[in-house]
């Protein structure tokens, strides 16, 4: 078996595989007492691993398709375009052109969902322009898509590579979503999700709620509550990149079209910040995912119990995150720790008065589903990213 392989998993064998990570204990690298890397998240590093980056290009994440095509730790089978910074009719060209700044027209491209699952569409063009690039002009794209829709695609890569394929979504997870609705056993054939995603510290669209999360809650919640092994890298950890002048310079200063692209992009983003009245550059949220994937050392993560607030009129697509480890036990005296945190229920809202209806068990016992980011080596994360942009690595 190649390094990058493992068997296909259904979910019950990865909650017991993942149980009996944790009871060996040292599993991850989080915030309360082991510092060490599991052996699957040091494997990352190594690579080359099959990934699909799911995205909506945005300015972030055209710099991290430019990072991410030129990482040879990562086998990219497809990049899937889908609505969000700015609609598809920009983000699927804005794909094609960094798969052709970068020289990968070998990656297929397939456009993705135009509209999130039950709910129109909100951009973010105040942050990243009307052409999604902050202003940057480029050419028009001479690449073409795929005939195949995007979570037609997503199903039909992990189909042909069980147990192999690590989904990088950077952007609504509307494609995504769409994909697992297709196909009911294509939760338990994927890798795993790392993804730029959530917040347990906060929002950055609403008080509550992190961009990507905000536009399609729904789908986020369907990819949650899928079993798919997730790491969450949010804005915990992603407002502590803010891209800065001197980057630019090392950007400018790089001989490549890659360097020189992303350079334009970068001066653009800058300005269009100071513009509205910012005094840092643009956080490098979706590079920041992608960076993690690659080398899982920049990240400290902690495990949580991760769900998605659908329902709420001023928190829809909040993230929330339950995590009674072992640093939060409380103990007993003459006892061993308290585990009765591990056995806590985790519930809904209480029942009104007008209905019949009783407070749901979300969840009966504590069971984590998700790595989240807590904290970043920021300095590695940008000489990793500004390095392969320029040409320097």
């Amino acid at each position: 078996m190649n390094s990058h392989q493992r068997p296909s998993m259904t979910r019950r064998q990865f909650v017991t595989s993942s149980a009996a990570a944790l009871a060996a204990g040292g599993f991850i690298r989080n915030a309360h007492a082991s510092d060490k890397i599991s052996p699957a998240l040091q494997q990352t590093a190594r690579g080359p691993f099959r990934v699909i980056i799911d995205t909506d290009p945005g300015v972030d994440d055209a710099l991290a398709l430019l990072l991410a095509m030129r990482s040879p730790e990562l086998k990219i089978e497809a990049i899937t375009p889908v609505a969000g910074n700015v609609p598809l009719e920009w983000t699927l060209p804005n794909a094609l052109r960094m798969v052709e700044i970068a020289g990968r027209t070998d990656i297929p491209v397939a456009a993705g969902a135009k509209s999130p699952l039950l709910r129109r569409l909100v951009t973010a063009t105040y942050a990243h322009g009307e052409n999604g690039l902050g202003g940057a002009v480029f050419p028009e794209p001479k690449t073409k898509p795929v005939n195949q829709p995007a979570a037609e695609m997503i199903r039909q890569i992990v189909r042909k590579f069980p147990g192999e394929v690590t989904l990088l979504p950077i952007g609504p997870l509307t494609n995504i979503a769409t994909a697992l609705n297709l196909d009911s056993e294509l939760a338990g054939l994927i890798r795993g999700v790392v993804m730029m995603g959530g917040s347990l510290s906060g929002g950055n669209i609403t008080p509550a709620a992190e961009f990507n999360i905000y536009v399609d809650p729904e789908a986020a919640r369907i990819v949650f509550q899928s079993g798919i092994p997730i790491t969450m890298v949010g804005l915990d950890v992603t407002r502590k990149t803010s891209l800065t002048e001197d980057h630019l310079r090392e950007l400018q200063a790089g001989q490549n079209p890659v360097s020189q692209a992303a350079a334009t992009i970068a001066r653009n983003a800058i300005q269009h910040n100071r513009e509205r009245g910012f005094v840092v550059g643009p956080n490098m949220h979706d590079s920041l995912a992608i960076a993690g994937f690659i080398d899982p050392s920049l990240l400290m993560l902690k495990e949580y119990y991760v769900d998605v607030e659908t329902t709420g009129e001023l928190t829809a697509g909040e993230t929330l995150g339950y995590s009674p480890s072992a640093g939060d036990l409380q103990r007993r005296p003459g006892t061993e720790k308290d585990t009765s945190a591990m056995n806590m229920s985790i519930r809904g809202s209480a029942p009104t008065l007008a209905g019949t209806r009783t407070s749901p068990v979300v969840r009966d016992k504590f069971i984590p589903n998700a790595k989240v980011a807590v904290d970043v080596d920021s300095a590695r994360f940008f000489n990793l990213l500004i390095g392969r942009l320029s040409g320097k690595q």
